[in-house]
């Protein structure tokens, strides 16, 4: 990898920020001081240090976040009201720069939300062909008669090209429940309860595929995810 794009992974700048860093010598490959931003170094066996402080490289990580409510779910590029709270910036441990929410969550909506760089793994998760299950627990303004939910379990219109995929709902009490879906279309669980004349006054997501929102977490906090959590995500 080039010494300069290793140096923009890790956030240290941009890419003109980090060349004029190296330009000015302060960045040393091995110990020794290098001026090519161009250098090849290996991410696996070399040692990076700027002004002597050695870097970690990290090619992905993985974050469960128990998003509260007020933060917009994007990455610092997409935010498009800068004066907006993002939920990467609850993630202060965070090594890389380009994290991102994998699958948003609304602004009002609290819970589980995946943060990583790792493309590959959000796709699989979000995409509709992978039948991956969102489990939501949902208030109601009013109450959910069966025949409420019997209606979206098979699939609503809900304004969009076609009708919602089936889905199950399981039933608390009069007024909340836990839904499972394979979809996520904007503000899709709102507009499925709407088409039965009902308002979703609170809306928290617990599960995505196998991972679980950890109880321990307040709302705010987040942890990294365990080699086992990672490894159960990635063979879904």
């Amino acid at each position: 990898m080039r010494l300069d794009k290793y140096l923009c992974e890790l956030g240290i700048g941009s890419r003109s920020d980090v060349k004029k860093l190296i330009s000015k010598g302060r960045v040393k490959i091995n110990g020794n001081i290098v001026k090519d931003a161009g250098a090849k170094l290996s991410e696996e066996s070399d040692k990076v240090s700027v002004d002597d402080r050695e870097l970690s490289y990290v090619r992905f990580e993985y974050y469960m976040l128990n998003k509260p409510k007020g933060y917009v779910s994007a990455s610092k590029a997409d935010l498009r009201n800068k004066d907006e709270k993002c939920v990467i910036d609850l993630i202060d441990t965070k090594i890389r720069k380009d994290l991102f929410p994998a699958g948003r969550l609304d602004k009002d909506t609290e819970g589980l939300l995946l943060i990583t760089n790792d493309g590959a793994l959000s796709h699989r998760l979000l995409s509709p062909k992978h039948h991956v299950d969102k489990t939501y627990y949902v208030e109601l303004s009013d109450k959910l008669s069966e025949q409420n939910a019997e209606t979206i379990m098979k699939g609503v219109d809900i304004g969009d090209e076609k009708p919602t995929m089936p889905c199950t709902i399981e039933r608390l009490d009069d007024n909340s429940c836990n839904i499972v879906i394979q979809e996520g279309r904007y503000h899709q669980v709102k507009r499925m309860f709407e088409t039965q004349g009902l308002t979703v006054t609170y809306l928290k997501r617990l599960k995505m595929g196998s991972l679980v929102l950890d109880e321990r977490l307040k709302l705010g906090e987040y942890r990294r995810l365990s080699e086992e959590e990672l490894e159960e995500l990635k063979n879904l």
